[in-house]
């Protein structure tokens, strides 16, 4: 081959590369809007996106995230990640995450469950309200958010952890029967979980008088990350055989709050295709939240205190980027 032929062939190949390799925006902007919710009050949700915006540090509840807020989006076909937060926690409880992917190109939105969040636990365990709360913001996402049209509705996942962990698995497909929490607790009423729903006075029972078509599935989402999820001993392989999605599942190996072998564990043995299963070393049911800065570690130690040893901030690195990693080959 001449050399002309060869530099002409290096031009051909970079001009290629260019044509297939997704270009992102610089930074990530930020806003927080308002999802009608029939006669309630609308459901709040953040979202990521990318942009070409100046992005400076802004408050995020008890974090300070770096966005352009309200900033025009930059870019089309972006995919779309929707997030459910643990019980007790609000849209911004992954906001490190969400921080990832949107800096790898995906557009993610988040929502507070009503009656589920840190400021209102008046319905934690109604739980079939969370994936209907997640498909109402898969709608508004694909059809009124002000970016709709730049979104790719055939590349749609979703994250959740804990309560949120359980949410997304309903949403892909699966059936709790949550007729089977009062007699688990009656069994296990040291776990922390079952301790927790009894200090708040919450009725074990209330899972007998559910119907199944409660469950609302979204059979627009492709690929979903669970960490750590709450009430696995819920499913069985029955009940998790509609979930045939792609699953990375997460399990915290000193997690005292949702001990083993009920929780994830049982997701991913019931599960009909075997998941991405990942077992972090040394690591507790909380460490799936973001680092805590000092002032928070005060307020909250109960889920910013790490055991001996463990690096939050060190594995928020590579989880976040292992959850950027499965959405990118799952989402195509």
């Amino acid at each position: 081959m001449t050399q002309t032929a060869v530099r002409l062939l290096a031009i051909v190949t970079l001009l290629l590369g260019l044509l297939v390799t997704p270009v992102f925006a610089a930074n990530v902007g930020f806003e927080e809007v308002k999802i009608p919710n029939g006669a309630e009050p609308p459901l709040i949700a953040g979202i990521w996106y990318p942009t070409d915006a100046t992005a400076t540090s802004h408050v995020l509840g008890n974090f300070a995230q770096t966005v352009a807020a309200d900033a025009p989006i930059t870019g089309k076909h972006f995919p779309l990640v929707v997030m459910s937060h643990g019980g007790g926690s609000w849209y911004g409880g992954h906001y490190d995450t969400a921080l990832a992917l949107a800096h790898a190109g995906f557009v993610v939105a988040a929502v507070s469950h009503a009656g589920d969040t840190f400021d209102d636990q008046s319905r934690v365990l109604q739980l079939w309200r969370r994936p209907a709360h997640l498909h109402a913001l898969v709608d508004y996402m694909l059809d009124k958010w002000r970016g709709h049209a730049q979104l790719n509705a055939a590349r749609v996942g979703a994250f959740g952890f804990s309560n949120g962990g359980f949410t997304v698995l309903v949403a892909a497909g699966g059936v709790p029967d949550l007729s089977t929490i009062a007699p688990f607790c009656e069994a296990h009423p040291d776990h922390d979980l079952c301790e927790a729903l009894k200090h708040a006075g919450v009725d074990l029972h209330i899972g007998a008088s559910v119907p199944a078509d409660a469950w609302v599935h979204d059979p627009r989402i492709k690929a979903v990350v669970v960490a750590a999820p709450a009430f696995g001993f819920a499913f069985g392989p029955v009940r998790l055989r509609g979930v045939r999605v792609p699953v990375q599942l997460w399990s915290a190996a000193d997690d005292s709050h949702q001990p083993h072998p009920y929780y994830d564990e049982a997701v991913r043995d019931d599960l009909p295709l075997a998941p991405e299963y990942h077992v972090v070393a040394n690591a507790g049911h909380y460490d799936f939240l973001p680092p805590c800065d000092a002032r928070l570690s005060r307020l909250r130690p109960e889920i910013c205190n790490s055991l001996p040893g463990f690096d939050r901030e060190a594995f928020h690195e590579q989880f976040n980027a292992d959850v950027v990693r499965f959405f990118e080959a799952t989402l195509r």
